[in-house]
């Protein structure tokens, strides 16, 4: 970037940051009208309390819908701050940190498809101002959810630079306290066992996957130590009750169980999905492991992003906050490669999470989802169809270049095309 476009670069940041905290301003005042009732994060404050109190973690029940423990209980230690905090003020802040880690984010979304300098600042901020109003960013925020918080533990590991001290510490704590992100720990390890065999040298990714796994194994045995009942009563029995955290055809489950179980009307599955669940990790692993041997990290870790969501299962709506780095992916394929149909996917792309569409159809009283018609199964699946056209864009990518590119940087001029600096390599 020249010397004049950095300074004018630098001109329209505070434009951008001023448009953000004005859609962040709204966004709270919008959310305190409605009344938010922040229902989980009040059931992570019981989570602390009744670790405070010493008792059943996976017992109890919290607020009026009743609602347990989901978490493993290393979650439940990192809640007891929360009992400390009057619950006005603390929906205040966790609003406020939610908010907070929106932008951090975004930026480590940008930093993985390759975006960097001065733009980088700028288009995060535009980006955060549009992302809060996306329906998982809205749910996450409305329910007062720790899926920004994993996200960004997560970027923040596989954004540093390869073979750096403490990457896959963040991929590790975030497993702890949720599972799911476990699935990055896999996709590090296949990525540099790949590329070990086929170069003969020890990659940094089986480095880094082996400190997540380190990391998750010291959070879970502290967690052992000092709540030694809670532990052997979550990995011997709760670990496997998928239907502990509700109802698997509840329309707000967008993952492949939840969309089996309203196909084929029934609340459980059952070896359908199990089927459908090995088929789909396989395939989706390969494709995320193809695109980073390849060269291309940001299609690799996205596309393992989605993978874990179809996998997982519940995953509910606001689970996928991962729709940001996505449709920055296919945003930056569009900048980079032009063409009508990539300006239309990254803009249907974004559209759809935006849309609120899988709220279209009956939800509530009773159990609707099991009654659903084609449409309304259709649109109660719009967030697991749109993951499966981005593995399908992912696994070209992936399949038609063996050396990737990232795109060109936001803001720049017409006609003064560069190349962006291509994701570090596994």
């Amino acid at each position: 970037m020249t010397v004049l476009a950095t300074a004018v670069v630098r001109r329209r940041v505070p434009l951008a940051a001023g448009a953000c905290l004005f859609s962040f301003a709204v966004f709270w005042a919008v959310q305190r009208a409605a009344d938010v009732s922040m229902i989980d994060l009040m059931v992570y404050r019981a989570e602390g309390g009744a670790v405070h109190a010493g008792a059943d973690l996976y017992a109890m029940r919290a607020t009026d819908y009743d609602l347990p423990m989901t978490y493993p209980p290393f979650a439940a230690l990192l809640f007891t701050p929360l009992t400390l905090l009057d619950p006005a003020d603390m929906r205040t802040l966790a609003t406020l940190g939610n908010l907070l880690l929106l932008v951090a984010f975004v930026r480590l979304s940008l930093c993985l498809v390759g975006v960097r300098g001065h733009a980088r600042v700028e288009t995060a901020l535009w980006v955060s101002a549009l992302a809060v109003w996306s329906e998982p960013v809205w749910t996450t925020l409305r329910y007062g959810q720790v899926n920004l918080l994993l996200a960004v533990l997560v970027l923040w590991d596989l954004t540093r630079r390869p073979g750096h001290r403490w990457a896959g510490m963040g991929i590790g704590i975030a497993a702890a306290i949720k599972l799911t992100p476990a699935l990055f720990a896999v996709f590090l390890l296949v990525v540099g066992t790949v590329a070990a065999v086929r170069r003969g040298v020890w990659r940094p990714a089986v480095r880094h996957a082996c400190v997540a796994a380190g990391a998750f194994l010291g959070a879970t045995s502290v967690t052992a130590v000092v709540l030694p009942d809670d532990s052997r009563n979550f990995w011997t029995r709760v670990v496997f009750e998928a239907g502990r955290a509700g109802r698997t055809e509840n329309t707000a489950n967008q993952s492949v169980r939840g969309v089996l179980a309203r196909l084929l009307h029934t609340p459980e599955p059952g070896v359908w999905w199990a089927a459908g669940a090995v088929v789909v990790c396989v395939a989706g692993l390969a494709v995320a492991v193809a695109a980073a041997v390849r060269g291309e990290r940001a299609w690799g870790v996205a596309a393992c992003a989605a993978t874990a969501l179809l996998v997982s299962p519940v995953s509910w709506s606001h689970h996928w906050v991962w729709c940001v780095p996505m449709a920055l992916l296919l945003w930056t394929r569009g900048v980079s490669r032009g063409g009508a149909a990539r300006w239309a996917a990254a803009g249907g792309f974004a559209v759809t999470f935006c849309s609120y569409a899988l709220w279209w159809v009956p939800h509530r009283p009773g159990r609707p989802e099991l009654s659903q018609d084609f449409g309304q199964m259709t649109l109660s699946a719009v967030y697991p169809l749109a993951a499966g056209g981005f593995l399908a864009v992912a696994a070209a990518t992936a399949l038609g270049r063996t050396r990737g590119r990232t795109g060109t940087a936001p803001g720049r001029p017409a006609g003064r095309v560069k190349r962006w600096r291509r994701s570090r390599s596994a």
